[in-house]
């Protein structure tokens, strides 16, 4: 395990470096911060100033290598419009993406893994056809829409919740702000947690379902009926820990591809988080910001993975074993 773990290590970096490197090279292609810094009415001898002063004159390695060597020391840069440390931007707003992120999760895991498994048992029940149905509906529907139609439907037409920010917030630890210790930031959570879940939640429906169909028909499941094992104990007990093997590296991607899918969500609900913030930046061609957003999401993937393939070796011991002897 200690090897696999310092082989991860190494790998993280490997791919760490390679997102900066193609984060920071397509900056020039951003537009000219300078545009969003001095505006238009500022003569060229002074724009030139500027340049220099920044080190945007510099060859691409030589700011390159300055921004590894502020990297590795915790300098992401500093913002052109907010006038601070890209980095303590992004951890202001960081809070508000994972709890959104936080809050799809549940509803994902909730309503995936019982709903998976009674159209795997009872395939050709109605409702088993209805759940399928609906979930082809929801991988063909854009988030965005389905966040404009709730919005419409639950906040205009209905008024049951509120359409965008986060509401009543509670201060934590230093950055953090939690919505979930008021009722008021559980209401303004809800809408746009319901809406980025509908992205995957259709997804590991359709996938907890194929794998536990699969299941069901190996050899140990069919020895465990003719043992008389009870249904449920067959299907919750044995069945579903081989199927969750699969949905667990699945599961482990996708949630952190949410993290990106925010940026959507952030948008129509006017939420507060890092996606909203990088969706700005791009618009006031605040390049510092962008690329420093691109590491942490790119940081927040590579843990990800880490984490479900260390969930896997516990859920699957026979993995730790293959690692070992690798």
């Amino acid at each position: 395990m200690l090897a696999y773990l310092v082989k991860r290590v190494f790998q993280a970096i490997a791919v760490m470096f390679a997102i900066s490197l193609i984060g920071f090279a397509i900056q020039d292609n951003l537009g000219d911060p300078l545009r969003e810094l001095v505006g238009q009415s500022v003569s060229e001898e002074v724009r030139q100033q500027l340049r220099d002063e920044l080190g945007l004159n510099d060859s691409f390695m030589t700011q390159y290598i300055r921004f590894l060597g502020n990297v590795l020391q915790g300098d992401l840069g500093t913002s052109y419009f907010f006038k601070e440390p890209a980095l303590d931007v992004i951890l202001k707003k960081l809070p508000a993406t994972l709890e959104l992120v936080a809050g799809a999760t549940l509803i994902i895991i909730g309503l995936s893994v019982p709903l998976g498994v009674y159209t795997a048992i009872k395939p050709n029940s109605v409702l088993s056809r209805i759940i399928m149905g609906l979930s082809i509906v929801g991988i063909s529907i854009p988030v965005f829409l389905t966040a404009i139609l709730m919005i419409f439907v639950f906040s205009v037409e209905l008024g049951w919740f509120p359409s965008y920010g986060r509401g009543d917030v509670v201060h934590v630890f230093g950055y953090w702000e939690t919505n979930f210790a008021t009722a008021d930031g559980w209401v303004h959570i809800m809408l746009p947690s319901v809406a980025l879940a509908s992205i995957m939640l259709p997804l590991f429906v359709r996938l907890i379902r194929a794998e536990m169909m699969e299941v069901l028909q190996s050899e140990y499941v069919k020895y465990a009926r003719a043992k008389g094992i009870r249904p449920y104990r067959i299907y919750f007990v044995h069945a579903l820990k081989n199927t969750l093997l699969p949905v667990i590296t699945v599961g482990g991607v996708q949630i952190g591809t949410m993290v990106a899918y925010t940026i959507l969500t952030e948008t129509v609900f006017q939420w507060p988080g890092m996606g909203f913030m990088f969706l700005e930046a791009v618009n006031r061609v605040d390049t510092p910001l962008i690329v420093a957003y691109l590491i942490v999401v790119g940081f927040i993937f590579v843990v990800t993975n880490t984490i479900v393939d260390l969930i896997y070796g516990l859920v699957n011991p026979t993995v730790n074993l293959a690692r070992m002897g690798a």
